[in-house]
């Protein structure tokens, strides 16, 4: 009697590394590299404004099938609308980092796709010191709104003026 072979379990970064690689080759990347060391690769002022979505490869020509090599693509990058302009003039730089971390003409164009970037948001921090608060808003008294005035106080409260000795 034939006993089946006893299964190992497998190492969790073969399986999800190959699920990951999968939609990664779906848009176009080579490897996960280009997303996950984004900044690295650009420099952390223009990941700051910027994440790389897909590069779209051109089809080839039927005469240049057997030519050898892949044409370059287009990085199709999403950007937050106020730094568009600025990512635009950019480009060439972007360009040449990713093809150099690359190693060879991986992109030739740009295309920009102004939305949101999707990296999670930082929570806003609140103080919660109601004696600072009650020191800030004693120190307004030029303000007759007291709703302004308290609002000011937890402003000033949660930037750290509440710290700061007066004189």
């Amino acid at each position: 009697m034939n006993k089946p072979a006893r299964s190992f379990a497998k190492p969790l970064r073969d399986v999800a590394g190959k699920i990951v690689g999968e939609a990664f080759t779906r848009q176009g990347f080579a490897s996960a590299e280009l997303v996950t060391r984004w900044s690295e690769i650009v420099g952390a002022e223009i990941a700051a404004h910027s994440e790389p979505i897909k590069i779209q490869w051109q089809r080839p020509a039927r005469a240049n099938v057997g030519a050898g090599g892949q044409e370059p693509g287009t990085l199709v990058l999403r950007v937050e609308g106020p730094a568009a302009i600025e990512i635009q003039h950019l480009t060439n730089v972007i360009c040449e980092r990713v093809n150099r971390f690359l190693g060879w003409r991986t992109v030739a164009r740009i295309a920009l796709r102004q939305a949101p970037l999707r990296r999670r948001e930082q929570k806003v921090r609140r103080c919660d010191d109601p004696a600072a608060t009650a020191r800030i808003a004693a120190s307004l008294t030029d303000i007759a709104d007291d709703d302004l005035r308290q609002a000011l106080a937890r402003l000033g409260a949660s930037i750290g003026l509440g710290a700061i000795k007066r004189n």
